[in-house]
């Protein structure tokens, strides 16, 4: 087992029509990502946060314990450093979750165009069912009937 069956081993793993494809796939939904986040957070959040009172869904926080300004003693010097906020950043939960929302239901609408496309060219491609064989003329079902007679007379 060399070095040169390990390489040939991900190459062919690698060049699959599948691996490909999903690489594809993983690029293309990054950037359609970008696209439905951008959607999101610039036309869509907005005018909703403009519907419940101008609130820019981001900034929503619950401040659980105040910043700490930075102390100073009389000759200017620091007594005791500045600490931030401790804040629960729910607006951005809030956010995140309308932007996943939205690109699930963007990437079903693009899926389910995508199979019945395939399904309507499946359908076109397929031939057609072959027709039924003609139905017995009448001269076939005489000479048939007369055949069967024929065979029972012979057995008895």
């Amino acid at each position: 087992m060399g070095k040169s069956n390990f390489l040939q081993d991900f190459k062919a793993f690698a060049m699959k029509g599948n691996v490909v494809d999903m690489a594809v796939g993983v690029i293309i939904g990054g950037a359609f990502g970008k696209i439905v986040t951008s959607v999101v957070n610039d036309i869509i959040m907005p005018p909703i946060g403009l519907f419940v009172g101008g609130v820019n869904f981001t900034d929503l926080k619950w401040v659980m314990k105040d910043a700490i300004p930075e102390q100073l003693n009389e000759a200017g010097e620091v007594i005791q450093a500045a600490a931030p906020a401790v804040t629960l950043n729910y607006g951005n939960f809030l956010q995140q979750t309308f932007d996943f929302l939205i690109i699930a239901f963007s990437i079903f609408l693009f899926v389910s165009l995508i199979k019945k496309m395939s399904e309507k060219k499946k359908a076109e491609e397929a031939p057609a069912a072959p027709a039924p064989p003609p139905a017995p003329s009448k001269e076939e079902i005489l000479l048939t009937e007369i055949r069967d007679l024929l065979k029972e007379q012979t057995k008895k």
